[in-house]
């Protein structure tokens, strides 16, 4: 099996260019580095990143943080953070924090113990003020996913614009009964993202003198949103002829639900989301997609301009992160008006 000096040999380089090279943790021309890299290819060699570490200082490891992979836009992030990950030539660590009482400090105080992070990637996960500074304290990059950290670099969308976009789309249409399908308890840990949605649907309302009419729901699933519309719809009297969702699963269970019960979407019931998710499409889901995958390879190329101690030039780390608002067949005027 080939080693680093045979590629060395070959090459013409040094055992050190070698790894410089192909660990990318220093700086050679770009004739050398293609020079190596074909050498690396035709002798078979792949760098011992354990070894490389040790020179280095860096495990070539990053760490994500989240409360959990089983709703999509967490899954989104990951995947698209993932991508970005491995075609920078880097191991992706993940750690889930909702398995179990408990289990968030002890995933935050293993990570900060063993060290093997090069950085951190923190989604939508509020730290407390003893848990932010342990992680300083390491000395490690940290970039934020969904809601500020003190002293960190943050990706976000303005959630409060949004969802107040998303109203005034089905208050511009005609609407005057609009209803909010929201997150409960579960959602408003950390960044209080259901309520932070709801905060923007009650602004647009009171801006239009529109009375509120809100549910929530125990999450952003398919199965809760048809719940929820299925209870805002049998209302016996004037039941909303609009329906913001704070998540386009929430969105897509609406327009299931309203089917069931045989109404039209959009002639008797006009549906929005905020998401992009997938889904949407088939459903026709009027939407505001937020690219949880894009914000995820943003987290990414963020970290490794911190690590290369380059500057971050993209305005989303300053601002917010830009959402696509995307008109389908679920929102349209209500049918009182097209009489």
């Amino acid at each position: 099996m080939a080693g680093i000096k045979d590629v060395a040999a070959r090459a013409g380089v040094s055992s050190a260019t070698v790894s410089r090279t192909l660990s990318g943790n220093g700086k050679v021309s770009e004739s050398t580095r293609r020079r190596v890299q074909a050498a690396a290819d035709e002798l078979g060699y792949v760098l011992s990143y354990n070894a490389s570490s040790l020179a280095s200082g860096r495990s070539r490891n990053i760490g994500i943080v989240m409360p959990t992979v089983g709703r999509w836009y967490f899954s989104q992030v990951l995947e698209g953070a993932a991508a970005a990950l491995i075609d920078a030539g880097y191991d992706l660590t993940l750690y889930n924090t909702s398995d179990g009482p408990g289990h968030r400090e002890s995933v935050l105080t293993e990570m900060l113990r063993r060290k093997r992070l090069d950085a951190v990637i923190a989604v939508a996960l509020k730290l407390t003020d003893e848990e932010l500074a342990q992680l300083h304290a390491v000395g490690k990059p940290i970039v934020a996913i969904g809601g500020p950290l003190p002293g960190t670099h943050t990706i976000r969308v303005d959630e409060a614009s949004i969802s107040m976009l998303a109203t005034d789309h089905l208050v511009s249409l005609g609407h005057t009964r609009i209803a909010h399908i929201g997150g409960g308890e579960e959602l408003e840990r950390d960044f209080r993202l259901g309520s932070t949605r709801r905060d923007g649907y009650e602004r647009a309302m009171a801006r239009a003198g529109l009375e509120c009419l809100h549910i929530n729901s125990p999450d952003f699933s398919v199965a809760s949103g048809v719940e929820a519309a299925k209870s805002l719809l049998a209302a016996p009297h004037n039941p909303p002829t609009g329906i913001f969702c704070a998540s386009d699963e929430l969105a897509i269970g609406a327009i299931l639900a309203a089917k069931g019960l045989g109404l039209r979407v959009p002639e008797d019931l006009s549906v929005i989301g905020i998401d992009g998710h997938e889904l949407g499409e088939v459903f026709g889901l009027t939407t505001i997609s937020q690219d949880p995958k894009g914000q995820g390879a943003a987290a990414v190329a963020a970290v490794l301009s911190l690590l290369a101690k380059k500057p971050l030039e993209a305005d989303w780390i300053q601002r917010f992160y830009p959402t696509d608002f995307v008109v389908r067949s679920s929102t349209s005027v209500p049918s009182e008006l097209r009489r």
